[in-house]
């Protein structure tokens, strides 16, 4: 099985060398991933900017991996160019410091990079450690152990085409795994304004989440259960009930 990862939090960062682990034990791996941190980055690529690429010591000999001056989706397609342009079997983002849930996927640039994989027609899975308590500190050796458990599931689910797994595992031996739909998980006071020395105001962007883990059924439920997380994710964001209502219409 050819593999290839990335992630946002950068080259460095030890959720992917986790998520790396695991994966060398079942194929062959490419690790291509940015040069530093790119969270919240979403599905953005360089389109103005050139792309370097440097080779760097990973894990063990049989492990290449790539830093590049971009952003998940760029690594992605770059891995592609440059390690896997026949294409490989599997696309891997992660492992996320935090969670991915619900509306998370459309600002995360671990998600991203699944996101490209699927839109490469390449099987392809975001995972991610789920705290709900900042204050922790991340196992992501629970993180590993999940994937490693469940790597058949995952690599042999039949997926629809334009279809990626989203994983949120929790900081804490799972009970089990759910396989769920997207709850809703936002943000109150999103923008906080401060001053500066000079008393200009700025603008710090963040808030806190609000979860919403009344749903059954939903990411955000299971995880605050205490199960792993594991939703199909459709890039096909077309409602067909209601363009059905409005060709109706026309």
């Amino acid at each position: 099985m050819r593999i290839l990862i990335t992630n946002d939090d950068g080259i460095h960062a030890p959720g992917l060398k986790s998520i790396a682990s695991v994966a060398a034990e079942f194929g062959e791996v490419i690790i291509v991933a940015p040069d530093r941190e790119r969270s919240a980055c979403a599905h953005a690529m360089t389109m103005r900017e050139p792309l370097r690429v440097n080779e760097v010591k990973y894990l063990a000999a049989r492990v290449k991996a790539f830093e590049v001056n971009g952003l998940p989706v760029d690594c992605v397609n770059v891995g592609l160019t440059i390690g896997w342009p026949d294409g490989c079997d599997l696309v891997l983002s992660g492992i996320n410091n935090g969670p991915n849930l619900g509306f998370d996927v459309t600002y995360s640039g671990t998600v991203a990079g699944a996101m490209e994989g699927t839109i490469n027609g390449i099987r392809s899975i975001a995972i991610s450690m789920a705290i709900l308590n900042s204050s922790e500190t991340i196992n992501y050796d629970l993180g590993a152990d999940w994937l490693r458990e469940n790597w058949d599931d995952l690599t042999h689910a039949e997926l629809p085409p334009l279809v990626f797994l989203n994983v949120n595992v929790p900081n804490h031996p799972a009970k089990g795994t759910r396989y769920v739909g997207m709850g809703q998980r936002v943000y109150k006071d999103r923008v906080e304004m401060r001053e500066d020395p000079w008393g200009r105001p700025y603008y710090w962007q963040g808030g806190v989440a609000v979860l919403d883990g009344a749903a059954p059924e939903t990411d955000i439920h299971a995880v605050k259960e205490g199960y792993a997380a594991v939703t199909p994710v459709s890039l096909d964001w077309t409602d067909h009930a209601v363009l059905k209502r409005l060709q109706k219409t026309a």
